[in-house]
């Protein structure tokens, strides 16, 4: 691409790489890097790579391809891919080829695995994951001891190799909820009716970011940290010495001055309260700017912030900036670290009524990923 990228989301991999070391020295667990969903926005390769480089031993992935996707790019380590449907039966088996561990939480995934297994003559690795108050993925309690006793007898039979248990938070991310040592003991409990029925997991693993962060005694063999690894915190009011990766800025593509009393994007939601400089921004919706946002959102324009006026559009925005000197051209930064003025995502989270997960990770493809570090 010639000269600057029009909107860009750059990526600071040294900030990765620091973050992950930062939480591989608080644990004697084992880390998996979670990059699913393109690495939280940030890009699946480059920050697997750069997670790794951190002390990270696993790479975690929602959905299989995107773990097929690093082996394709040359990624050794251990990967785990945890959401499949019962469609995805080619898939099963492509992730057994590419060596990839898949989560089973249902008889019938176990019953796919093991079909997969005798029909590519390679035994699946699989982390048998247990509901323990989430109600989301996981095998329900009352189901637990039938599945593992099955995984126990694939096991002896040669199709798969339980190498892992494992769970999710419902709470962690509000230290000292009740939901939390009620989840831990659940665990607990399951790990010992798969021990009971023959297994012997190698891979215990309960921790998301917020455990990671806050609760050492569910680290257990394998932390799993996802939006920590990112640079942001899953807990408001501490940034746990966290470093954001994601800078999302722009050049002005248009600078006017204008009458007071004018109407600003449509509705009018907006209306100038005196004469003043608009800046239009080429960043809307179809980027990932959360549309509820508008009057909100901040905006950092040639070292001073402002709030986005009238509402979010599907490719710009604009801002009032009063009588600051704007050019075409100059920079306008949405969010950064927040280390030098500029708003953070946390900051977009608390004006769109959300979290700062959904801030980087519905970036749009057509904002250029640009990686230093």
């Amino acid at each position: 691409m010639d000269g600057v990228p029009r909107t860009e989301a750059v990526v600071d991999l040294a900030a990765i790489r620091e973050n992950v070391a930062r939480m591989k020295a608080g644990t004697s667990a084992e880390l998996m890097a979670v990059v699913k969903a393109d690495g939280y926005g940030h890009g699946l390769v480059p920050s697997a790579l750069a997670a790794l480089e951190g002390g990270a031993t696993w790479l975690g992935t929602a959905i299989v391809d995107e773990a097929v996707a690093l082996r394709a790019a040359g990624v050794e380590a251990r990967l785990l891919a945890w959401l499949w449907t019962p469609g995805e039966a080619g898939t099963v088996a492509r992730a057994l080829a590419a060596d990839v561990d898949l989560s089973v939480s249902s008889q019938w995934q176990l019953d796919a695995v093991r079909a997969a297994a005798r029909d590519t003559g390679r035994p699946a690795r699989v982390h048998l994951k247990i509901d323990t108050g989430l109600s989301r993925n996981g095998s329900y309690v009352a189901d637990w001891p039938d599945l593992v006793a099955a995984a126990a007898k694939a096991e002896a039979a040669g199709e798969v190799r339980a190498v892992g248990i494992w769970s999710h938070f419902a709470y962690a991310d509000s230290p000292g909820h009740p939901t939390i040592a009620k989840q831990i003991e659940a665990f607990g409990a399951a790990v010992d009716v798969a021990l009971r029925a023959g297994l012997e997991p190698e891979l215990r693993h309960l921790a998301n970011s917020a455990a990671t962060l806050t609760l050492p005694e569910a680290h257990f063999d394998l932390v799993r940290p996802g939006i920590a690894v990112y640079g942001l915190s899953p807990i408001a009011g501490d940034d746990f010495g966290l470093v954001p990766a994601m800078t999302l800025r722009a050049e002005a593509a248009g600078v006017k001055r204008v009458r007071a009393g004018e109407g600003v994007s449509y509705g009018h939601e907006y209306t100038t309260a005196r004469e003043t400089t608009l800046v239009l921004v080429p960043l809307g919706y179809a980027d990932g700017v959360p549309r509820h946002a508008g009057n909100a959102g901040p905006v950092w324009v040639n070292g001073q912030r402002f709030t986005i006026a009238g509402r979010v559009c599907m490719d710009q925005v604009i801002v009032d900036v009063g009588d600051l000197e704007v050019a075409p051209g100059d920079p306008v930064v949405l969010f950064g670290s927040g280390r030098d003025g500029t708003p953070t995502a946390q900051d977009w989270a608390d004006a769109a009524g959300t979290i700062n997960y959904e801030i980087v990770t519905r970036i749009g493809p057509r904002v250029t990923r640009t990686y230093v570090s």
